[in-house]
């Protein structure tokens, strides 16, 4: 890898060597979208979407039926199969009135139900809607993509001017926004990767804070043999200290300070002393 050599604090468990992933594209696909049925419908990611769905079918599915697969279905996976613990909710304590408008989580995108996750950790938040990549829309996973809260990044001018109306739409209610700024899942991956930077010109575009959040991992042991192969490591979701952004300085100082000491933040939760990637790599700027 390019950027050098992992060096994490002793006890921190990698599960995943990361010279098995040979790439100098941080972004690169690794997870294939699953193919969906014939029969179910296919959108079109421009401005016909509707990344604001009003209709009954969808606050139905949204507000009532997805909480309850959630809920009985994926957070049950995650603690059965995952050993999913959530640390650090405490550090959102002191911040209770910054967070009150909502605010931007991020987090490393490094398993199937990393956003489900995510919302576990960050409950009893009502809404959380994520950015999402558009083709999982049209695939196998399109029902839970779509009322976990997911609205697709649009593949047109028109419909980015939409998805930009839907954001400001629900930061205005105080939703919450979750993004993956490493912008693809890399499956248990440990060194953090450099970020996009969607998710802080949304934040200093708001004027709201930034909860950093990293998924760490456990090695599976004891009972946990039992709910999953032991190439799947158990996981830990870690919740740090919210940063709000600086207005005074501009938006592309600011952003990519923001980039630079959330990255940073996320690597001291992960334990790594050393990372191989950069927050900001030169030429993806």
């Amino acid at each position: 890898m390019r950027y050098g050599t992992l060096k994490n604090k002793d006890g921190v468990f990698v599960p995943i060597d990361p010279e098995t992933f040979p790439t100098d594209n941080p972004y690169q696909h690794r997870v294939t979208v699953a193919e969906a049925p014939k029969s179910s419908r296919q959108y079109t990611f421009d401005e016909t979407y509707p990344y604001i769905d009003r209709s009954f079918s969808y606050l139905i599915q949204r507000n009532f039926i997805g909480p309850l697969f959630i809920w009985f279905v994926i957070n049950v996976a995650n603690k059965l199969k995952y050993g999913l613990r959530v640390r650090g909710r405490s550090n959102l304590r002191a911040y209770r009135k910054q967070l009150k408008g909502g605010a931007i989580a991020v987090c490393n995108h490094v398993y199937q139900f990393d956003a489900a996750a995510v919302k576990q950790a960050l409950q009893p938040m009502r809404n959380i809607w994520i950015p999402m990549y558009a083709p999982h829309f049209n695939g196998g996973q399109y029902w839970f993509v779509r009322y976990v809260g997911g609205i697709p990044v649009p593949e047109t001018m028109g419909g980015l001017r939409k998805f930009d109306e839907a954001f400001d739409h629900y930061h205005a209610k105080g939703d919450w926004i979750l993004v993956f700024p490493e912008e693809v899942r890399w499956d248990y991956y440990q060194p953090i990767r450099p970020f996009r930077k969607g998710a802080f010109t949304m934040a200093y575009r708001y004027g709201c804070p930034i909860v950093p959040c990293v998924i760490t991992y456990r090695e599976r042991k004891g009972i946990y043999k039992l709910f999953g192969s032991k190439d799947i490591p158990l996981m830990t979701i870690n919740v740090g200290e919210p940063i709000m952004p600086d207005r005074s300085y501009t938006r592309k100082e600011e952003v990519d300070r923001m980039r630079r000491v959330v990255h940073e933040s996320m690597e001291r939760m992960a334990g790594i002393e050393e990372n191989p990637w950069p927050a900001i790599p030169e030429e993806v700027r």
